[in-house]
C-alpha cells in the first residue's frame, strides 16, 4: 500500500475557502479600527495644542495658527486656531485627512469658553470617538 504525500485538490479548496470566509468579516472590522485609531491621533493632535493657546490667552495676545506654532498640516490633520483674548475664548480645529472614507473631511474641534474650560465636539460617528473623548455636535 503506497502512502499518500502532502495535501489533495480538495484540501487546499477547503483552506482557500475558510480563509476566504475569514477575510470577508476580517476587512471591515480593519477599517473600522483604522478609523478610530486616526480620530483618536487627530484629537491627541488638537489636546497638545491647549498649552500653547493658554499661554497666548493668559498673555492677552489672541491665538492663530501662525503664533501657537501650529503647522497647517500633518499627517493626520489639518489645523486650525483661532481665539478672541479679550473673550479668553479660542478654538483648535483637526480636519481628518487621509484616513479611511467613513471619517475623512470630518472635524474634531476643542473649544476654551471665558471660564477656561475645555470641551470637545465632532461631527464624526459615535462609534469612531474615543470613550469619553468628545461629543457628536452634528449628525454625520
Amino acid at each position: 500500500m503506497n502512502k499518500q504525500k502532502g495535501f489533495t485538490l480538495i484540501e487546499l479548496l477547503i483552506v482557500v475557502a475558510i480563509i476566504g470566509i475569514l477575510a470577508t468579516f476580517a476587512l471591515p472590522q480593519y477599517s473600522k479600527y483604522q478609523a478610530r485609531a486616526k480620530v483618536t491621533v487627530g484629537l491627541a493632535e488638537a489636546s497638545s495644542l491647549k498649552v500653547p493657546v493658554e499661554d497666548l490667552l493668559n498673555k492677552g495676545t489672541t491665538p492663530t495658527a501662525a503664533n501657537t506654532g501650529v503647522p497647517a498640516s500633518s499627517n493626520n490633520c489639518t489645523m486650525s486656531v483661532s481665539g478672541d483674548a479679550a473673550a479668553g475664548t479660542a478654538s483648535v480645529t483637526c480636519t481628518i485627512k487621509e484616513a479611511p472614507s467613513s471619517i475623512v473631511g470630518k472635524t474634531i474641534i476643542l473649544s476654551r469658553a471665558g471660564t477656561g474650560t475645555w470641551s470637545c465636539s465632532s461631527n464624526v460617528a459615535e462609534e469612531f470617538l474615543p470613550a469619553g473623548g468628545c461629543t457628536v455636535a452634528v449628525a454625520p
